[in-house]
Formats: structure tokens, sequence, C-alpha cells
């Protein structure tokens, strides 16, 4: 008879003080044991919030000094060689936290790193979550919270970078305001609401100012409070394998385990962004000088999050459309709307719909706790990778200037490339990422039906020599056997369901049955038996015919 279970006198002390005195002590031993999964791939999203925290500290500090006002000052600062320089005082302020605060040009470098490393982090994070189909039910509602707080943290790192008033940074204000601008019917308002008048306008920097440090930081921390109450309640996903299913969650406790675990990664997450911070010179603003309109520097892109924007704008060909002939009311700038809405609300609408398109797609109305592996729903695999192929032939060409300078290479060479590969590139991401994904399906039936190489070398009667191969650990057995196919539609060949009798319904059907399905089938015995093999022929036979 097993001895009865006992609270941890680490736990039930704590508790039982929350307890006397605001009666949450169940809630605090009920939650303080909640167990987490554990895998590598999951720490993404921690690099993310980990990001975000040291921004609001270093974020804090910077504000203390920094002067968000366009007013003109004449420098007579430490930096002598713009002693004398007429310039903003957000320009001068900016120098000098770099050069008269103490540790203003460290705090300076690790706030930009952070923000670099925030977005690429949640970038990574959206990938993982897409890739393993962790936005199904019940979690779609945090998916999209995740797709808004991506899409808000790329608006505060422009808001952020404009904030210095250096010719960098103004240069991409000006194509910012180009951009506002060019947009029908709402462009000019918006203008005048941002600058404050005609570009360059004197509010721009204390507006942006305002919606950096305290609108947009407030939306991402309630939008990531909100993020991490849902992941709680529904608790983590978690990779197949031994002893896990939809049902349970195998890891550690929250405390002290996952507690330790996480207090350890945030201090080496912040070790690196202060490292980069001290080594890697970011942003020097005083090399740029301050903005003019009249001055542009050459070579200039913005941060990567932006560069795919940068990269539209610039392999766009001139198109506007004249709604009244040769008038200039009722022109459509396309070589300014395209860029600036198409790629950014095909990423987003795409990542937002992507869950309820899915479902409707393959009828899986079931809640899943089980990650996928990206190999076993081979379409969706390649619907992400074609999405990131989109990005970086965008990403890639927003410096075809110093591709064409470094490589010698014209830039209406480089610009036609990009306007071919941006169409090309996915579709070749998808091609090859799909037969890829078969061919890890094969591999994994190959290990299930034959077992692994043990480097054993067995001599045949007949002279001839053989590998012995020994089945699996459990473990990995039970991760390749954890595989489930994708789910497709029901259908009766002599009475078709009554959504799926139009045009509409047949389409879906056809699509349902392309996307979904098992494209290798698992092995069913074990290795060197009769159905291992006979299974394994089947896969292979199968998968060579698509």
């Amino acid at each position: 008879m097993s001895e009865p279970r006992t609270v941890p006198e680490r736990i039930a002390g704590p508790a039982t003080f929350l307890d006397d005195r605001l009666g949450a002590g169940g809630f605090v031993r009920r939650n303080i044991r909640k167990v987490f999964p554990d895998h590598w791939s999951f720490l993404l999203g921690e690099i993310a919030l980990y990001s975000f925290v040291i921004l609001l500290l270093t974020g804090t500090f910077l504000t203390f000094w920094f002067k968000p006002s366009m007013g003109e000052i004449v420098y007579n600062g430490t930096y002598a060689p713009l002693r004398g320089v007429t310039m903003s005082e957000a320009y001068a302020s900016s120098l000098q936290i770099s050069f008269e605060v103490r540790g203003g040009l460290l705090i300076r470098q690790i706030h930009h790193w952070a923000a670099l490393v925030f977005i690429a982090g949640m970038m990574a994070h959206a990938l993982r979550v897409f890739f393993t189909g962790a936005y199904r039910k019940p979690r779609e509602l945090n998916w999209l919270i995740g797709v808004v707080i991506l899409s808000i943290a790329l608006f505060e790192g422009l808001t952020g970078y404009s904030l210095p008033d250096d010719l960098l940074s103004g240069a991409g204000l000006r194509v910012t305001q180009g951009v506002v601008i060019g947009l029908p019917v709402v462009g000019t308002y918006l203008n005048f609401f941002l600058f404050g008048g005609e570009y360059p306008g004197g509010d721009v920097i204390s507006r942006f100012y305002s919606i950096h440090i305290l609108l947009l930081p407030g939306l991402i921390l309630a939008l990531v409070t909100a993020h991490l109450i849902l992941m709680w309640m529904q608790k983590h996903t978690q990779f197949p394998g031994k002893g896990r299913t939809n049902r349970n969650v195998v890891g550690a406790p929250f405390y002290p385990a996952f507690m330790a675990k996480s207090g350890a990664f945030f201090l080496f997450t912040f070790a690196v962004i202060a490292a980069l911070g001290t080594f890697a010179q970011i942003n020097p603003v005083w090399l740029y000088g301050p903005y003019s309109p009249a001055d542009i520097s050459a070579g200039s892109q913005p941060d990567f999050y932006l560069a795919f924007l940068e990269g539209a704008l610039r392999i766009m060909p001139a198109w506007e459309i004249n709604l009244f002939g040769t008038s200039q009311v009722g022109t459509i700038p396309l070589s300014v709307v395209i860029p600036a809405l198409v790629p950014l609300g095909v990423i987003v609408v795409g990542m937002a719909l992507y869950p309820f398109l899915e479902r409707w797609l393959t009828g899986d109305n079931r809640e899943h706790h089980l990650a996928d592996r990206p190999r076993n729903n081979p379409h969706r695999t390649s619907i992400g990778m074609a999405a990131v192929a989109f990005y970086g032939v965008l990403w890639l060409f927003g410096g075809n200037d110093i591709i064409s300078a470094n490589f010698r290479i014209s830039l209406y060479t480089t610009t036609w490339a990009g306007r071919i590969l941006v169409f090309v590139a996915p579709a070749l991401a998808y091609a090859i990422t799909y037969r890829v994904c078969l061919g890890l399906q094969r591999s994994d039936v190959a290990v299930l039906a034959h077992g692994v190489e043990s480097g054993v070398i067995k001599r045949l009667p007949n002279g001839g020599y053989v590998e012995v191969h020994s089945r699996p650990a459990e473990d990995i057995e039970a991760h390749l056997r954890g595989k489930e196919p994708v789910p497709v539609l029901p259908y009766d060949e002599t009475v078709p369901p009554k959504g799926l009798r139009g045009p509409l319904g047949r389409l879906r059907l056809r699509m349902s049955r392309a996307y979904g399905g098992e494209k290798v089938p698992p092995v069913n015995g074990h290795p060197h038996d009769e159905d291992g093999q006979a299974a394994l022929q089947e896969g292979q036979n199968r998968a060579l015919t698509r």
C-alpha cells in the first residue's frame, strides 16, 4: 500500500501563508506543481519574452535623458567633430546618452540588440508553432494574439528606430512618410497626424516617442500577459513519445525545476545581449550626423525586420493608376501601395487565417495537445517554407544596391532578379520541402521496419557481409510511432454530404484529399518481422507514385 502523497515544506509554507491572508493557498498548491514539457524548441518563445523584459528595463533608463523634441539647437557637447553643428534636441540628447551619461552607450546598444533579438525570437517561435501545428484547437486564440504581438512589434521597432533623428533613421522616416502619404483616401490625413504638417514637420519625434514608450509597449505587455495566461490554462503542447498522450503532460514541475531553468536561461539571454551590446557596435548615430531632408546616405538599410518592406519597394515597377485621366486627383501609386500593404498583408493575414482554413479543409475539430513533427504534415511545412522564401527574397533585395556594388552586377539586373525570384523562390521552396518531408517520412518507416544500424558486421554463409540492425530504443520508437495521418473530409461516393455538392464543396473535397491523408503509411510491425517488411514495401511503393 503506497504512502499518502505529501506537499513539500517549501511549497506548503508559502501556500499556507497566502491561504491564511488571501484564501489563495489552494490556487498556489495546484499551480506551483504544474508540469511543463521539455524540448529545446520551446525555449524560442522564452528568448522573446526575456528580451522584452530587457527592453523594458533599458528603455526606462534611456527615457531619463532622451529629449523627444525637434527644436533646433547648436551642439556644444563632448563629441568634438559635431561641435557647432545645428541639430535637433532629440539627436543632441542621443549624443549625450552615448558620450556623457555613464553607461549610456552600453545601455543604448543593449536596447537596440534586445529589440532585434525580441523580434527574431518571436519569428522563430511563430515558425515553431506553425510547423508543429501548435496553433490548432484549442489554441487558435493564442495564435491570433501572437500574430498581433508580432505585428505591433514591427511598428514598435519602426518608432524606436526613428527617435534619434540621425541621417540614417531620418532616411527611413522619409520612406515611411512616402508610404503613408501614398495610401488612398487616408494617406494625407495620416501624414498630417504623424508629422504635424508638411514633411518633415515638427511633431513626428514627440508623437513617435509617445507611441513608442506608452501605447505600443502597453499593448504588447497586455497581450503577452494574455498569451501566457492562455498558455497556462490550456497547458503546453508536447511532442509524441513514450507515455505522452493528448490527456497528459510529461515533464518537470513549475517549481522548482522549471523556475530554476527559466531563471538560468534569462541570465544566459541577458549575458548574450549584454555581450553583443559591449563588443558589437550597432547604430553609431554620431557617424551619420543629424538628419536633413536635403541629405541622404548611400547604402542605407533598415533593421532586418523591416528590410522585406524595403526590398518590396525597391523591386516594384513604377506603376500607378490615374482614375481621372492625367489629373493628379485620384492617382493611386501602386509602386508604393502594393509594397506597403501586400507583403505584410499576405504574411500576417495568412498566419491569422491558416488555423481556420486548415480546419475547413480537413474537418478536424478535435483538440490537439501533441505537436506534429514538421515532416509529418508535408503540405503545411512546404507552405511555411514558401513564406520564408518569400520573406527572404524581399529581405535580400532590400540591399540590392549593396549587392550590385560588391558583386559588380548592374542595379538593373539585380532588380529584375528580385522581381523574378519573388515568385520563383517560394514555388521552388514548396516543391523541395515537400519532397524532403516525404523522404524523411520514408526514413522513419525504414527505421521502424529495419531497425537502427548497430555497427556490427555479420558474415553470411555465402561469404557476403551485412550490418546487423537492432530495434530502436523505446522512446525513439514511441516518438516515430506517434505520427498521425492528416485528417481528410469524409466522403461517400454514392451520396455526397450536403456541404460538398456544389462547386465550392467539390473544390474543398479535392483540396482536402491533396492536403490530408497518409502520404507514407506507417509500419505496424517491428523490425525484421513480416508485417514490418510488408508495410515498408507498401509505403515505398506509394511514395514513389506521388
